[in-house]
């Protein structure tokens, strides 16, 4: 089989190494006798397995021993609830900072709990660039501020943290794992697995343990952190095959030297693709340059009406699901930490070769 590269925002492409391990132990795990689908979520195989990817994890990010790591289902979308259920703690107001797709998401349902103030908001500029931090308007007596580092769709990313007297929230769907990041800044982080942690059906919380135990009243238990942490995130069955995937991919990055390893071939991949796009007239990014995504990088053809043919020649070419968000048209091509850079210099070429041939 021809090297196929996949651009997709999520489900995302996986490292070669952990497919392959993933084929070599599908129906035997480590001695199990069974596949990890197979064998008990209590049983010895599996419980040393989780313990050790939470051990990874804490490894690989540095997160302190007053964090509990939980290994969740629902996705994102179901922390858009147990954030507030979990955080408000009394309070009536949170705030919140809207700029894309994901952080709207988010702020509707917080709405269904508590009072939203919304401290900055990218809508006008269409999710092209994000107010400076001194011009957020935060309420003094919000529960907590959330917001969204890395937004998937946009391809916007901030390029510095919220510094502010109150939990600070991070929906790090699209941009965990990618760089070095200081956890103890955040009150709580959530990210889904299947962009940069492994497949879809998991979603990792790291959550600081003063900020659990006081949940909002006759909300389901699952959605307790405290039910979560204290039975090690086996309240109920868990995604066990994701969970074992996520194992495989911590792994893996340790491998290939951590997280400060991993952001500078990030970084390099990104300055290619972005060099390529700026140095044409035939393509362009309209985010602001100081917070263009290094994981997510949307872009435009001059002409539109080549976006079919252009997305037919890539797939021609293996270069797949490049098609962009219907909410801002185009390409999108998102270069997860499993996408290497002889993707992004395929990809490239195609472009190159595609702009003489359209021009």
């Amino acid at each position: 089989m021809n090297q196929i590269y996949n651009f997709s925002a999520g489900p995302a492409m996986l490292p070669t190494q952990v497919l392959k391990q993933m084929q070599d132990e599908l129906l035997e795990y480590d001695n199990a006798h069974a596949s990890v689908m197979e064998i008990s979520h209590r049983g010895a195989d599996f419980m040393a397995m989780a313990q050790k990817s939470e051990q990874d994890l804490r490894n690989l990010m540095g997160i302190p021993n007053h964090y509990k790591i939980l290994f969740l289902q629902g996705g994102a979308s179901a922390q858009f609830s147990m954030v507030p259920i979990n955080l408000l703690h009394g309070k009536t107001k949170a705030n919140y900072a809207h700029t894309g797709h994901w952080s709207k998401k988010a702020i509707a349902e917080g709405k269904r709990y508590c009072e939203v103030n919304i401290c900055t908001d990218s809508a006008d500029n269409k999710y092209t660039n994000i107010d400076a931090f001194e011009n957020w308007n935060i309420d003094p007596d919000g529960a907590y501020l959330h917001y969204t580092p890395n937004e998937t769709i946009a391809g916007l990313e901030f390029d510095y943290v919220p510094e502010v007297d109150m939990p600070l929230v991070a929906d790090m769907s699209s941009s965990i794992l990618s760089c070095e990041i200081d956890v103890s800044k955040y009150g709580v982080i959530y990210a889904s697995a299947q962009k940069n942690i492994g497949i879809a059906g998991l979603t990792i919380v790291i959550v600081r343990e003063d900020l659990m135990g006081n949940v909002v009243a006759n909300q389901p238990v699952l959605f307790d952190y405290t039910t979560q942490a204290n039975n090690d995130s086996l309240y109920n069955t868990p995604s066990t095959y994701p969970w074992y995937v996520a194992s495989r991919v911590f792994e893996w990055l340790k491998q290939q030297g951590g997280l400060s390893a991993i952001a500078k071939i990030n970084q390099i991949k990104a300055k290619t693709l972005y060099d390529a796009i700026d140095g044409s007239d035939f393509y362009s990014n309209l985010v602001a340059i100081k917070y263009r995504s290094c994981m997510n990088v949307p872009f435009l053809l001059a002409d539109e009406d080549l976006n079919g043919l252009f997305l037919d020649k890539a797939a021609a070419n293996n270069l797949i699901t490049l098609k962009g968000h219907r909410s801002v048209g185009g390409m999108r091509a998102s270069i997860y930490n499993a996408m290497p850079q002889e993707g992004i210099n395929e990809l490239v070429n195609f472009m190159q070769v595609f702009e003489k041939e359209n021009t």
